[in-house]
């Protein structure tokens, strides 16, 4: 079962001197690479083959080297198949190829990156799009597959049915699972919000980043088996915690919090998943 987006726009050259980055990251979140899991955190950089997992609640930003964005909403499993510039014959169009296994994804540009050249494909289930956009939303849901464009075109079509053209901003595609697809509709203001909402970082929700000021620190122990322990758990369930030892204590340490709220709402996730001592929340 595959949803295909392909996006392509091939307008004026672009150079791409950095390689795709996680910008922010509201946590719980992983990176499985080479069938090593370990937590997400901002500023790592992405390979070809990389899984991006997102927990309950989380959301995921990553920035790709020509300037798109890709957000990953809550429960989201993406793999990232291809992400590289091409040679050549193509020049400097940028390439890449995204199977969204599960979840909610948007794809958007910036005014001054849409004229970079693109040749992107998003995998996600049973609909094949061809895309000249710069700004759309998908998900694949559990009984469904949805893609709604929300800037371009899209010329998009289920396995088995043709293709349908959708040009007008907002218009939606449903692929019901094992059912015949919807006709076309329109989504209303608010739904749509509902649906962009869920790949949008939310405030105070446990959000970091690498301007984050703020901290938490777990525990002062004296023997650094203790805060290995810790340290494991915390990593384990998707929190990129380091340690930090100074006159013999060791202190497991999560820093880039957004604000103090943030900090407290990663404070009361963890004391749901992993035992811990009391936090201490500062900048």
């Amino acid at each position: 079962m595959r949803l295909v987006l392909l996006i392509g726009l091939l307008l004026t050259s672009f150079a791409y001197a950095d390689p795709a980055r996680v910008e922010s990251v509201q946590l719980p979140a992983w990176l499985e690479r080479g069938g090593v899991k370990k937590p997400l955190a901002p500023q790592m950089q992405l390979l070809p083959s990389d899984r991006i997992i997102t927990g309950a609640g989380a959301r995921v930003y990553v920035q790709l080297p020509e300037g798109s964005r890709v957000k990953l909403g809550e429960n989201a499993n993406l793999q990232l198949d291809q992400l590289n510039e091409a040679n050549g014959k193509d020049g400097n169009v940028f390439k890449a190829a995204l199977k969204m296994v599960t979840g909610a994804f948007r794809f958007t540009t910036n005014t001054l990156n849409k004229s970079a050249q693109r040749d992107v494909s998003v995998t996600v289930s049973t609909v094949t799009a061809g895309i000249r956009g710069t700004d759309l939303w998908g998900k694949a849901d559990v009984d469904k597959n949805v893609v709604c464009l929300l800037e371009g075109k899209i010329a998009v079509g289920a396995e088995g049915h043709p293709q349908v053209e959708l040009t007008e901003p907002l218009s939606f595609y449903i692929a019901p699972h094992d059912k015949e697809p919807l006709p076309v509709g329109k989504v209303e203001p608010e739904k749509l919000k509902k649906w962009a909402a869920e790949t949008e970082i939310e405030g105070h929700a446990g959000a970091i980043s690498q301007q984050g000021a703020w901290r938490i620190v777990w525990g002062s122990y004296a023997k650094i088996d203790q805060a290995l322990a810790l340290y494991d758990s915390l990593q384990v369930a998707g929190y990129p915690v380091k340690i930090r030892s100074q006159s013999k204590r060791h202190r497991v340490v999560l820093v880039g919090l957004a604000s103090k709220a943030d900090a407290q709402a990663v404070v009361a996730k963890v004391h749901q998943q992993v035992a811990t001592p009391q936090a201490e929340i500062g900048r």
